[in-house]
């Protein structure tokens, strides 16, 4: 939905949040339901502020109140803000269950997610929006030029559920000059289902090209993968693909991450690298221009994302490519997480109404399964059960370098070839930014995605 100045409805209201209040009158206004959809939007987003600040603070009465209000101006199938609205008012609401651990299982015991609903939900996000399309363009052009010349090369996939891409990218090896290399991908997924998939699409897509593969399925979560288990052969050039997963590691429990700081000789090495003062570093703004204290190289280490890195650094990759969401979601105040939230999903329900009408089914799927469960674990979930700690670009390229990798640019192909994919959508365009690709719908960044390399420490 846009405004006649063709901004999104939905971003356009979120200008106002910070100066709104509270206060807008009394609880079960009838005059509410008669508002036009803008004023419908901005006073949705009143609602939800002060829903919110009841529910961080502990007033479950008065959050209770608001959220009832909330509930007569949201719905899941309306325009794009009544839609947010829905699924932050949800979330508010399981976040004030969590108070009650008994109700709150009572309500959850007969939640099933199944493998093949995962499966169609990302097929579905894949289908409707362009940032998964363009991840994969970028990503595969990156590793085709960093492979050019090599006879053996193998992909560590670490959330390998989409077979649409290394299609595409047997495909690509396989017009090579030189001919294909020995190619071994190796996928990574808590569920053997999708990997099983995944080695039947692949297998037969290289035996009709008559291509040299390997499929190398390790059923694992991310954060207990054995890096062991990668086999990692000697002569083989090794790139890492990670899409929308490297956050999840950020999970550790806050009280730990408080008190883990990063090792002073390694932020000692990226400063010397990169000849920047500390002060530089934190003086430095991210991609919209704005300050954001949370690039602090200190205020958010991670031992288990740390581990992590270091043991990808230990594997000497020629290329490592990372998509990432361009959000700060985890920050360690629940308004804060709320009102960055707010922003980033109202442009992703903007995509999806300037492209998708409000009846398919496919779009209340990847709105209520993906983004509304994006939203829940942003809002109602601490500790070790947040997963979705999104953060930007700048936050990444800190913790990369101190983990000892060197940026790679993106390839200039590649940016042509996804400019060229983002034709067919109004909306949608892409940015170069420190050698790294930035997709945003009109002029927010919502997707970044970065090359990587090994790097010796000098």
């Amino acid at each position: 939905m846009a405004q006649e100045d063709g901004s999104p409805v939905t971003s356009s209201a979120l200008q106002f949040f910070p100066w709104l209040s509270p206060g807008i009158g009394s609880p079960y206004s009838p005059w509410l339901r008669e508002l036009k959809s803008e004023e419908r939007g901005l006073c949705l987003i009143q609602l939800l502020y002060a829903c919110a600040s009841h529910v961080a603070s502990g007033s479950i009465e008065n959050a209770n109140i608001w959220l009832d209000q909330t509930c007569q101006l949201a719905s899941p199938d309306g325009d794009s803000m009544q839609r947010i609205a829905a699924y932050f008012t949800e979330a508010l609401a399981d976040r004030m269950l969590k108070g009650l651990p008994g109700l709150h299982k009572a309500l959850n015991s007969t939640k099933i997610s199944s493998v093949s609903e995962e499966i169609l939900v990302q097929r579905l996000f894949f289908d409707l929006c362009p940032f998964l399309k363009v991840a994969y363009v970028v990503t595969n052009r990156a590793i085709v030029e960093a492979m050019e010349g090599e006879k053996m090369v193998h992909i560590i996939d670490l959330h390998s559920c989409e077979p649409a891409q290394w299609i595409n990218l047997i495909q690509t090896l396989n017009a090579r000059p030189e001919g294909p290399p020995h190619l071994r991908i190796t996928g990574i997924h808590e569920q053997k289902e999708v990997l099983d998939q995944m080695f039947l699409r692949l297998t037969e897509e290289a035996e009709n090209l008559n291509i040299p593969f390997q499929f190398n399925a390790i059923v694992s979560k991310l954060e207990n993968l054995d890096i062991e288990s990668l086999r990692v052969k000697t002569g083989e050039a090794l790139a890492v693909c990670s899409i929308l997963q490297l956050h999840s590691l950020l999970a550790s429990d806050d009280d730990q991450r408080r008190k883990t700081p990063i090792a002073s000789k390694n932020l000692q090495k990226v400063l010397h690298m990169n000849k920047l003062t500390l002060g530089e570093w934190l003086e430095k703004d991210p991609i919209n221009g704005s300050p954001d204290s949370a690039l602090s190289p200190l205020s958010s280490a991670s031992p288990k994302m740390g581990s992590f890195l270091t043991s990808l650094w230990g594997l000497s990759p020629k290329l490592m490519v990372i998509t990432e969401q361009e959000a700060n979601h985890n920050g360690h105040t629940l308004m804060d997480r709320i009102m960055e939230a707010l922003y980033f999903y109202g442009a992703l329900f903007d995509c999806l109404e300037s492209t998708v009408s409000r009846s398919p089914m496919e779009r209340q799927k990847v709105e209520k399964l993906l983004f509304g469960e994006e939203i829940k674990n942003i809002i109602a979930c601490e500790g070790t059960e947040r997963t979705e700690r999104h953060e930007k670009l700048e936050k990444w390229i800190l913790r990369l370098e101190l983990a000892g990798f060197g940026r790679v640019p993106l390839s200039y192909n590649g940016m042509l070839q996804a400019t060229e994919l983002l034709r067919g959508y109004d909306g949608y365009k892409i940015k170069e930014y420190n050698g790294c690709v930035v997709i945003c719908w009109h002029d927010r960044p919502l997707f970044s995605i970065s090359g990587w390399r090994f790097r010796r420490y000098q």
